[in-house]
């Protein structure tokens, strides 16, 4: 099932870090490398958090969305949206233990189906090249490699070791 959360507290916290808990404990790694890794990812998922609740979600053109099964928050992204429907999507994570049962592709088809009525829009993307289990998934859902180098809509730059990806909806 799909839901989008414009509000921190209609996120389930617990949910969401258990979904991202494999990311959290590699940023402990590079953030905290002298904490404990059960201090450093307590200390990633706080951090994350509070992002999500006093700067990410507060602004009306930020949304969160995820696909749940049985009560398991099992993939998501975030989207920002800009200028004449043009979304940039960020930290698209599947949940470690159901990975390669096309939850992304699920989470992907969901969203574009919720933003269709709104009609044509665009979304964009960064792909790390190495991150080829991301790069299928993209491409599975329609996404297609527009750059070499790719572009970051948020902090306005460039980054050669990833991909940009763009999917378009032209209305019909």
């Amino acid at each position: 099932m799909l839901h989008r959360f414009d509000r921190f507290s209609e996120l389930d916290g617990r949910k969401l870090m258990d979904l991202y808990g494999e990311s959290n404990r590699e940023n402990a790694e590079d953030f905290y490398p002298d904490a404990d890794a059960a201090v450093g990812t307590a200390r990633v998922e706080e951090s994350f958090l509070a992002f999500l609740r006093d700067e990410f979600l507060p602004k009306p053109e930020n949304t969160y969305w995820v696909w749940e099964e049985d009560g398991v928050y099992l993939c998501a992204l975030r989207l920002t949206e800009f200028n004449d429907r043009l979304f940039y999507l960020e930290a698209l994570e599947t949940h470690p233990a159901f990975r390669r049962r096309g939850c992304s592709e699920k989470l992907f088809s969901a969203v574009i189906d919720a933003l269709k009525p709104g009609g044509p829009f665009r979304i964009c993307d960064c792909v790390s090249k190495r991150n080829v289990p991301s790069i299928a998934a993209h491409q599975k859902a329609g996404f297609r490699i527009v750059s070499d180098s790719g572009y970051d809509y948020p902090g306005q730059t460039s980054k050669d070791h990833e991909y940009s990806f763009a999917y378009r909806y032209d209305g019909k």
